[in-house]
């Protein structure tokens, strides 16, 4: 490889190095079909041969060390069924296959036949995914049914010994090849089923070619495996044998081995998850066990709280500070209304017409002494203005007097004017109430109350019949 301008460029060496690694990883061991030409037998004792069909053709390779004794003789135009593997000739880049085993085209015949019946079974539903079973997590026990002296039942009963030995095994013997061995094969299964000793059972034997596999290729077998009251893993052959036995069985193993690691736990991991399960439960029951002591605290909490001797000794705390708050208001009500009643005596004392008409009297005396000496004054200024006006007039004759006759008939007019008596005597009066006030709003008295009119001649005592508010004359 070089690097040229940051392009990672290959060499045909590894390209096809490469090629195939990818072609011998990506396939698995499988059976091809077809028929053998160009047929090659160099001194290695290597086999070289195309093998075709009507549209196609691959190369193939078989290796000397993968002859077995009782392997057909190849020849041009033979029909063969080959387990191979896909891989490529670095060399020449040619796309090839790497034979394992070769068999005669009779068990072309057999593949049909296989092929035939997993359609038509396939089609009835048997091996629908939604019939399958779910394998227990830890079964009671594990029913094996295979040849008890195949390598198929050492490998199980090691995987179990190793995975979970304390779970029992029983084994239902039966041939797995030949004539006869699938109605041994659905005697077993039903007998297993029937018995119930077991909560899963496993249906084995090793690889082989498709003839030796056949017992488990029969429709009895399929039908007796779906009919099983308990599920059932098929582990025949190896990873790339398929039978109708795997496809109608609750779940397909690649092999015996691997049939007995399914059905069992591994101690290890259970016993890891147990300890994680026991450490979890103990944490949950510390976390309850201190979820119900606080729930137990709060609720004693509580109960203390609410107790009714706490309660009734609240109450009568509170009735006692009640009692005392009412007294407090009652005392305090009784003050302000002694107060009130004390403010409202004192105004009606103030307010009384005993004590209005003493004050009345007190104050009309009070103004008839101010009126007699304002009148007194008033005629004493009058006497000596009228003796001025005398002494005026006896000094200089008629003039004076003529001179000063315009001014006096002005303010006599003004005083005429003024003056209450020429109000009286245009037929108004004045009302007075009993405590000497001028009545001016009708709404100062009521119906009932006595007042005095005063007349320009006279007065009058009158009563009240009725008070016509906001009216006018």
């Amino acid at each position: 490889m070089t690097a040229d301008a940051g392009r990672e460029i290959y060499t045909v060496s590894r390209l096809n190095r490469e090629a195939r690694a990818l072609l011998e990883e990506g396939f698995p061991l499988l059976w091809v079909e077809g028929e053998v030409s160009n047929l090659a037998r160099p001194r290695s004792g290597h086999l070289y041969f195309t093998l075709k069909d009507a549209s196609a053709q691959v190369r193939c390779a078989f290796f000397r060390n993968r002859h077995r004794p009782g392997m057909p003789a190849l020849a041009d135009g033979m029909q063969v069924l080959v387990r191979a593997r896909v891989s490529l000739y670095e060399a020449r880049g040619d796309y090839q296959l790497l034979v394992e085993s070769v068999e005669e085209a009779g068990d072309g015949a057999l593949r049909r036949a296989f092929e035939a019946l997993k359609a038509r079974l396939a089609a009835e539903g048997l091996f629908d995914a939604d019939r399958k079973r779910p394998l227990p997590r830890l079964p009671r026990a594990v029913a094996v049914v295979t040849s008890p002296t195949g390598a198929a039942i050492r490998d199980i009963l090691h995987v179990l010994a190793r995975r979970f030995p304390a779970v029992p095994v029983y084994v239902y013997p039966t041939a797995v090849q030949g004539e006869g061995a699938a109605a041994q094969i659905v005697a077993a299964i039903r007998r297993a089923g029937r018995e119930r000793r077991a909560d899963v059972l496993i249906l084995a034997r090793g690889g082989g070619s498709l003839e030796d596999l056949w017992p488990f290729n029969e429709e009895a077998v399929a039908r007796a495996i779906r009919a099983c009251p308990i599920p059932v893993v098929s582990g025949v052959g190896h990873e790339v044998d398929v039978t109708i036995a795997d496809l109608a069985a609750d779940l397909r193993a690649p092999t015996p081995s691997a049939a007995a690691e399914l059905v069992v736990p591994d101690r290890g991991e259970w016993r890891a998850r147990l300890a994680r399960d026991r450490e979890r439960l103990a944490q949950a029951a510390r976390r309850l066990l201190r979820r119900r002591r606080e729930g137990l605290e709060g609720l004693a909490a509580r109960l203390a709280r609410q107790h009714p001797r706490r309660i009734l000794r609240q109450r009568n705390q509170r009735l006692d500070e009640a009692s005392l708050r009412l007294e407090r208001a009652a005392r305090a009500l009784v003050g302000a209304r002694r107060r009130r009643l004390e403010l409202l005596a004192a105004r009606l004392a103030r307010q009384h017409p005993r004590r209005r008409l003493a004050a009345r009297r007190a104050r009309l005396a009070e103004l008839r002494v101010r009126l007699g000496t304002a009148a007194r004054g008033g005629i004493e200024r009058r006497r000596r203005h009228l003796a001025a006006l005398r002494a005026a007039l006896g000094a200089g004759g008629r003039r004076p007097l003529e001179r000063w006759r315009p001014r006096l008939a002005r303010l006599a007019g003004r005083l005429d004017g003024t003056s209450p008596l020429r109000t009286l005597a245009r037929g108004y009066a004045i009302v007075i109430t009993p405590d000497g006030r001028i009545l001016r709003d009708a709404a100062a008295v009521r119906a009932g109350d006595a007042v005095r009119a005063r007349l320009a001649r006279g007065a009058l005592d009158c009563r009240v019949e009725a008070v016509h508010r906001g009216e006018t004359p």
